[in-house]
């Protein structure tokens, strides 16, 4: 028999709050986090907005020492992680870490650092780069400091499928616990790209929304919507296997009931046209969590606002749920975030858990034109009560990949 697998602690930074309470009081209230960038100098730049974290140091959560030697986003890991484990109230001392396991993704990693030590090589000779620079920029140190950190001796990887990347991470240590190979898992995504570098590769590949209104720049599922904004931050679930979580007293805040994954295998960037890849992942965490889809409520879109995007994720919604697509609610929290990268999924993880507590549905904020090919019912502007067991986050990459995660209330 498959065990059961609990979320009993979540911890996240984003730009509408830097704790998860702040996060999702946020999000319910239709608080958009986009605003003009401020982490460098726009003039050159086509792209004006972004979702930057507000008032964040770091050493408000480290010692200066630790805060230069990680990189934002493993920074941004650890914090979250902190949360989650402080929200879970779990106690290493009484835990085998052998049994504890880490799944923190992050799509491109230290691209900052990368850019900052690659101006030093050129001034001063790229022999003289520090000798942080590997360790920081690498992807998986988010995963491996948080192991360090917390004593965590079992499994500890780091998924890279990009913007599936958060979803992807939660639903394999998901797998992990519930077919016997871990009790505990500290899992999500981190990410923070907000650079000349990252904006300007996004830029050139007509990726972002260039427009300067921060307001409706991210628009999905809107007829005018031009793409997606960045965003930064990160997310991090304690998932534990039931009986471990039930002995010990924890609170449970939600439960992972299905996981689905696919890949389109069509395009480096571009999604199937007709859906069909994505609505192939959705109905594997369907089957996985052995319901319907009129079981369904809420789902949380990927809805970057790309124009791409939001017509084909329309299309393998509709497809994949039948005729209960027309009763679901599906909002974009991109909207208020933007889009976090390979963290995109595991804040919105965090969002959809939050959704089935409260039985309410965050808005799709900005939303003005409607678009006959996005008509679902995308719970523009203000949130919605709602009445569900289920919900599901949905979450699609470059490369053609596809992550669905259904989330259960307790």
């Amino acid at each position: 028999m498959k065990r059961r697998v609990v979320i009993t602690g979540m911890g996240g930074l984003s730009p509408i709050g830097n704790t998860v309470p702040e996060m999702w009081e946020n999000a319910k209230n239709g608080v958009c986090g986009i605003d003009t960038i401020k982490s460098f100098d726009t003039e050159n730049h086509k792209v004006k907005v972004a979702g930057e974290l507000k008032n964040y140091n770091p050493e408000d959560y480290m010692d200066k020492m630790q805060a230069r030697r990680t990189a934002r986003f493993t920074q941004f890991a650890l914090i979250a992680a902190r949360e989650a484990m402080a929200c879970s109230g779990l106690s290493m001392e009484t835990e085998d870490a052998a049994r504890c396991g880490v799944n923190i993704s992050s799509g491109i990693g230290g691209l900052p650092t990368i850019e900052e030590e690659h101006y030093k090589g050129i001034k001063r000779g790229f022999d003289r780069v520090s000798p942080l620079f590997v360790p920081m920029a690498i992807t998986n140190m988010a995963a491996g400091m948080v192991a360090i950190e917390h004593g965590f001796k079992g499994s500890c990887t780091c998924i890279v499928t990009a913007c599936a990347s958060g979803t992807n991470a939660i639903g394999e240590a998901f797998r992990q616990i519930r077919d016997g190979y871990a009790d505990i898992f500290l899992t999500g995504g981190a990410e923070s790209c907000i650079s000349e570098l990252g904006i300007g590769g996004f830029t050139s590949m007509k990726a972002l929304s260039e427009e300067p209104d921060p307001k409706r720049a991210s628009i999905p599922f809107d007829k005018e919507r031009g793409g997606f904004v960045m965003g930064e931050g990160a997310g991090v679930l304690l998932l534990e296997e039931y009986e471990h979580a039930a002995a010990r007293g924890a609170k449970i805040l939600g439960e992972v009931a299905g996981y689905g994954v696919s890949c389109d295998a069509n395009h480096m960037t571009a999604p199937l046209e007709d859906g069909s890849g994505a609505a192939a992942c959705m109905m594997q965490a369907m089957e996985d969590a052995g319901i319907t889809a009129e079981q369904i409520g809420y789902v949380n879109a990927h809805g970057t606002a790309t124009p791409m995007n939001d017509k084909c994720e329309t299309l393998a919604v509709k497809s994949a749920f039948g005729d209960a697509a027309a009763k679901l609610l599906m909002s974009s929290t991109k909207s208020m975030t933007g889009h976090l990268l390979g963290a995109s999924g595991a804040v919105e993880a965090l969002f959809t858990v939050s959704a089935l507590a409260d039985q309410f549905a965050p808005p799709t904020v900005g939303y003005k034109v409607p678009d006959p090919e996005c008509d679902l019912e995308i719970v523009p502007g203000r949130g919605r009560t709602m009445d569900t067991e289920y919900a599901m986050s949905n979450s699609l990459g470059f490369g053609g990949h596809n992550a669905s995660i259904i989330f259960r209330r307790v």
